[in-house]
């Protein structure tokens, strides 16, 4: 319980005399916020990074992730360790398969294109490399070059693929990092550059992936 100083005025004090305990008040006011809202952003940088990855056949794609509910579940549970899921051709613009559990949803009428990464009935994941007008949970958009490049990574109309969704692109950028001697406390990329100010991500710190 934080005790709040009291106020007394007294005949001819004027303005000074309450000021500084006025101050008092805001400074705790101030902390008693504060420390509310660092357990709530330190629960977030737990559970939410900007990006996935998503392997098919040894070859992996990076995923620009939206913040919502579904992305937030599906990164926690990829804390947890790697997501592999069979997915199948359908419609001649999608690859789509059972993810294996349920994620929120926050479905609205969307018109998808090639590239995008949906949530279809709560526990289905699409992959789409056309377009369709459905009612969908976006969760985010394969970064690559090309068309041809996306159909062939998620080998379209070639029937059904195993889909591995992560939270690291690999492990061969962590080990070259592993065999040089590690700073204690310092940040490294995972491709094991040294950072200096590290923002929201994914990082390698005293021999261990953290989120920030």
């Amino acid at each position: 319980m934080v005790s709040i100083p009291s106020i007394r005025i007294t005949a001819g004090s004027g303005f000074c005399r309450i000021f500084a305990p006025m101050k008092q008040i805001l400074f705790i006011l101030a902390v008693v916020l504060l420390t509310g809202c660092s357990k709530d952003s330190e629960v977030m940088a737990q559970t939410m990074t900007q990006k996935l990855y998503i392997t098919i056949d040894g070859k992996t794609l990076s995923v620009e992730l939206v913040d919502n509910a579904a992305t937030q579940t599906l990164v926690a549970a990829l804390q947890e360790g790697d997501i592999t899921y069979e997915a199948h051709d359908y419609g001649g613009f999608e690859k789509v398969g059972a993810l294996g559990r349920s994620l929120p949803t926050n479905d609205t009428q969307t018109t998808t294109q090639a590239g995008d990464v949906i949530l279809y009935s709560g526990n289905q994941i699409v992959l789409f490399y056309g377009s369709n007008s459905w009612s969908y949970t976006r969760l985010g958009r394969m970064e690559y070059s090309s068309q041809a490049e996306l159909e062939s990574f998620l080998k379209a109309g070639q029937g059904n693929v195993m889909v591995k969704l992560s939270l690291s692109s690999g492990t061969t950028a962590v080990k070259s990092v592993y065999g040089n001697r590690l700073e204690e406390g310092v940040y490294y990329s995972l491709n094991g550059v040294k950072v200096e100010n590290p923002s929201k991500g994914l990082f390698i710190k005293n021999g261990k992936i953290v989120i920030l």
